[in-house]
C-alpha cells in the first residue's frame, strides 16, 4: 500500500460571535481555521489529519510534503516521524500530519487506533477547559451548566495582571461547588508577544498561586512558567502543594525527558498535533508511566485533534483525565468540530467514549469541508 494523492485544504468557519484566548491577549478570534491533510492510498482508503491555521501561512505546504509523502508506505509512522523531526530544523512544526497515516492504518485494519497501541479504556473522565478569563458570576453560571451535561471537573484560566482577580474565580466555585474538581492553566509556557502585554510570572510568583490554590483543593497548576524552564519547575515542585502540569509546546522525546529526569512535573500534557504524533506521544506515556507520572494530553485544537488524542489516551493506563474544550458561544462543540459529522460529546456520566470507529474513529464532513474551504 503506497500514498498516491495528497491535498491540503485550508478551512475556515466562521465563529457565532467572537472568541477572546486567554493565551492570545488582544486577539479577538473571529473565525476557526484549519489545515486539513487528506492522504489517499492505492488501495482507496483516505487518511485525514488537521492542523492549527491562523490565516494563510500554510499557502506551498502541499508542494513542500508532496515529494515527502507521495509513494510513501503508510505503515511506516517512524519514518514520517523522522521528517516531521527534520521539519523543526527549518522551523516548521508539522507533527500533526502524523495523524493521516494512523488514520489509514486503523481503517485498513478495521480498528481504531487506541486498539492497535495496546487497548485499554473506552471512554475518559472529561474535564471542561474554559478558554476566556471571566467573572465569578459568569463562571459560576458556566459551571452549572457543565455538570447538567455531567462533567464534574473544570479547568479555570489565569491569566489577569493581577492572579489575585482570577483567584476569585476558582474561590467562588469552590465556595458553591465543594465536590467539583478544580484545575488551573497560567499560559505561561508559550507567551504570544506583539499584540497586547501579558503578564509573566516567576518561580516566587507560581508558589504563591500554586499555595492558594493548595489551600482551595485544586487538582492541579497547569503551565505556571516557561516550557523550556526545566529548573523553575524542578524547585517549584519541590515545595509546591498542588500537582504541576505542563508540555502542550514541548516537542519530541528529549523535552519530555527533561521535566522527568529533573522530577519538574507530576502530570506531562503532550499534544498528538504539536508534541510529536501519536506514536512520540505512547512513547511519552510509557516514559511518564515508568517514573510514576501522569500524562493528559492537550486537545485544544480541532475535532480532529480532539479525536487523535482521545486515541492516545485509550491506550494509556496513566491517564485518567480527557480535556474537553467548551466555552460556549464562541468556542461550541459546533465551531470546534465544524468538519466532522458530528461533534465529540461527553456521555451522560462526565466521561469522554474514545472514538471507537477505524482509524481515528470520526467521519469527515465532506459537505462541510466544501462548504468552507477558503477558495475552494
Amino acid at each position: 500500500m503506497r500514498i498516491i494523492n495528497i491535498k491540503l485544504q485550508l478551512l475556515e468557519y466562521p465563529l457565532e460571535t467572537p472568541f477572546y484566548p486567554s493565551w492570545l491577549p488582544g486577539y479577538p478570534q473571529t473565525a476557526h481555521r484549519v489545515h486539513l491533510l487528506t492522504l489517499e492510498t492505492d488501495e482507496g482508503i483516505k487518511g485525514y489529519a488537521a492542523g492549527v491555521a491562523f490565516l494563510r501561512e500554510g499557502a506551498g505546504l502541499e508542494s513542500l510534503l508532496m515529494p515527502f509523502l507521495f509513494g510513501r508506505d503508510p505503515m511506516n509512522v517512524e519514518e514520517v516521524l523522522q521528517i516531521a523531526r527534520s521539519a523543526t530544523f527549518l522551523g516548521l512544526r508539522l507533527w500533526w500530519i502524523e495523524m493521516a497515516f494512523w488514520d489509514i492504518i486503523g481503517k485498513a485494519l478495521g480498528q481504531p487506533v487506541y486498539r492497535l497501541l495496546g487497548g485499554y479504556q473506552e471512554r475518559v473522565k472529561a474535564y471542561a477547559s474554559t478558554g476566556e478569563l471571566r467573572s465569578p458570576e459568569e463562571r459560576l453560571d458556566y459551571v452549572a451548566q457543565v455538570r447538567e451535561m455531567g462533567i464534574r471537573a473544570v479547568k479555570i484560566r489565569f491569566h489577569s495582571w493581577d492572579w489575585r482577580e482570577d483567584m476569585k474565580v476558582v474561590r467562588a466555585i469552590r465556595e458553591h461547588y465543594p465536590e467539583m474538581e478544580i484545575m488551573v492553566d497560567a499560559n505561561m509556557g508559550w507567551r504570544v508577544a506583539g499584540m497586547a502585554p501579558a503578564p509573566k510570572w516567576d518561580v516566587p510568583t507560581a508558589l504563591r498561586v500554586a499555595q492558594e490554590l493548595g489551600e482551595l483543593g485544586a487538582r492541579w497548576l497547569e503551565e505556571p512558567l516557561d516550557k523550556h524552564d526545566y529548573e523553575g519547575y524542578r524547585r517549584l515542585r519541590e515545595k509546591s502543594p498542588v500537582a504541576l502540569a505542563s508540555g502542550e509546546m514541548n516537542q519530541d522525546l528529549h523535552e519530555f525527558r527533561e521535566y522527568l529526569v529533573r522530577d519538574a512535573l507530576d502530570v506531562l500534557q503532550p499534544d498528538v498535533s504539536l508534541s510529536g504524533g501519536i506514536l512520540t506521544g505512547k512513547k511519552i506515556a510509557g516514559m511518564a508511566e515508568a517514573f510514576g507520572k501522569q500524562i493528559a494530553p492537550h486537545t485544544w485544537t480541532n475535532g480532529l485533534g480532539l479525536a487523535a488524542n482521545l486515541q492516545l489516551m485509550g491506550a494509556c493506563p496513566n491517564c485518567e483525565w480527557a480535556e474537553f474544550p467548551y466555552e460556549p458561544p464562541g468556542w461550541s462543540p459546533k465551531a470546534r468540530d465544524f468538519f466532522l459529522t458530528e461533534p465529540i460529546m461527553p456521555d451522560a456520566e462526565g466521561y469522554v467514549p474514545v472514538p471507537s470507529k477505524p482509524g481515528l474513529g470520526v467521519e469527515i464532513d465532506e459537505a462541510a469541508v466544501q462548504h468552507y474551504a477558503v477558495g475552494g
